[in-house]
This record gives C-alpha cells, structure tokens and sequence, in this order.
C-alpha cells in the first residue's frame, strides 16, 4: 500500500525562487503548493493542511514572521513544520526565528539539494507522509 506523499507549502513572492523550490521537491515525489505572500499561506493553509511550510520573511501583505506567530499560534497546525528561507541572514533574525518555533532557518542563496534534504529529514524520510 502506498503512503501519501508529505504536503509542501512554498510561500515565496519571488516567482523563480517559488518555482525553484517547486520543482525540487516536486522531482523528491512532495506534493507541492506555492503561495506568493503570508497572506496567501495564511489564506490556504486550512485545506491544503501541510506537513511542512517553506517561508520568506520578507513579502508583502503580512511578512513571513507575523505567517509564523499565526500558524503557531493555531491549535490545528500544532505538527506543521516551519523552515524559513529567506535573505535575512543575521543571528538577531535566527534568534527571533527560533524564538518563534521555527523547525529550521534556511539563508538565500541555498542548495536546492540541501533544502530538500533539510525537509525530508523533517519529516523523518522521504516524501511519503509520516
């Protein structure tokens, strides 16, 4: 009997850095969803129901911190994995990503290869849900 494959969703306002993500995964057999801001995640999260969501913290509409106290703070996303990819690389960023509940912090530029890797160990293996 097959597994269900783990639910990703990419929450990127840069298109070629979206479809990036997208297809890497993708090609790792996760069933992908995108959303171009916080707002958006914030928007589909309840019947998409990821597994894991990948965030940029800086979009516009509501920015990737204030997705993150969000989704933290809903009792139904309680298991969701959190890994920000984002630019901001300063430790004052990763300490309050951290502080927040991030499960990973991720800096542009990044492996694709690595990033994959980075959520398949999140969700204890491969694609298949857990």
């Amino acid at each position: 009997m097959n597994a269900l494959p783990v639910r990703v969703l990419v929450v990127e306002d840069d298109e070629v850095i979206r479809e990036l993500i997208r297809l890497n995964l993708e090609l790792e057999g996760f069933e992908v969803f995108t959303a171009v801001d916080g707002q958006d995640c914030l928007d589909r999260v309840g019947y998409i129901d990821p597994h894991i969501v990948t965030l940029d913290v800086m979009m516009p509409r509501v920015d990737g911190w204030t997705a993150v106290e969000r989704l933290r703070a809903d009792r139904a996303r309680r298991d969701c994995r959190i890994v920000l990819v984002t630019a901001r690389a300063q430790e004052d960023d990763r300490l309050r990503g951290e502080h927040l509940g991030v499960d990973a912090y991720v800096t542009k530029p990044f492996d694709p290869d690595a990033l994959v890797d980075l959520i398949r160990d999140l969700v204890g293996g491969g694609g298949e849900a857990p």
